[in-house]
């Protein structure tokens, strides 16, 4: 498969962590339902560090229809970190040592992620756009503890140009699902640059930007395209 990145991340409250368990206010997604969700993007490895975003993306739209079709106004989902390295762990067969970087990171820090499907909850109104046919709220973070870096970052080297992506310790962004090609909006928490080419020169010097949206659409040849909006300082 053939990659092209434009500019790519990974992509996205404080609660307590928890597994299988019963969370007051959400809806638990269990192992099996990730499992499940996960094995729906079959045609792409996402053990690639640029289809991270999609592959995470691509789960919660799935999560999020199968629990609006039940309840259009039900609990948020809540996904525990373990659950959700566990299950990445089987479906692509392999060990922990063996995961991608961007997999391993989130597992460490316990990234945990909640996703609010309900449509009053992510969208007021629709002016002269397109209508979504899914749109939910979504929020991935990590307990703060004394001692704990507040952010971390990692490499793609399969993009063009080549990236540096930082997460910071709460994300949160708005996933927009127009059936021909997907939106990251409104996004907070994430910070990236390129590492090679021209734009890594630049940004070199700049430093890291803060990713505010993205839209990413596939070719029928499974071609990736990603164009984002990146803003530092008075340079956007």
């Amino acid at each position: 498969m053939r990659i092209t990145t434009l500019l790519c991340f990974f992509f996205l409250l404080d609660r307590p962590a928890c597994a299988d368990s019963v969370l007051p206010g959400y809806q638990v997604v269990t192992r099996t339902e990730i499992i499940e969700a996960m094995r729906q993007c079959s045609d792409y490895d996402p053990t690639a560090t640029t289809n991270g975003a999609r592959f995470q993306g691509e789960m919660i739209l799935y999560l999020a229809q199968k629990a609006r079709a039940r309840d259009p106004q039900g609990l948020p989902l809540f996904i525990g970190y373990e659950n959700w390295f566990q299950a990445f762990m089987e479906v692509t067969a392999r060990a922990e040592d063996a995961m991608p970087q961007y997999a391993q990171l989130s597992y460490q820090y316990k990234q945990n992620t909640e996703i609010d499907y309900r449509v009053d909850r992510v969208i007021r109104e629709i002016v002269e756009a397109p209508t979504p046919e899914l749109a939910v709220n979504v929020r991935i973070w990590w307990e703060d503890q004394p001692g704990k870096p507040d952010r971390y970052s990692y490499m793609d080297t399969l993009s063009t140009p080549h990236l540096k992506v930082t997460n910071q310790r709460v994300m949160t962004y708005r996933l927009l699902d127009f059936g021909n090609w997907v939106a990251y909006d409104e996004i907070k928490g994430l910070t990236g640059r390129p590492t090679s080419g021209i734009l890594g020169f630049l940004f070199r010097i700049i430093g890291e930007g803060h990713i505010l949206q993205t839209r990413m659409a596939i070719s029928k040849d499974g071609l990736q395209f990603n164009r984002a909006t990146a803003k530092k300082g008075f340079i956007k």
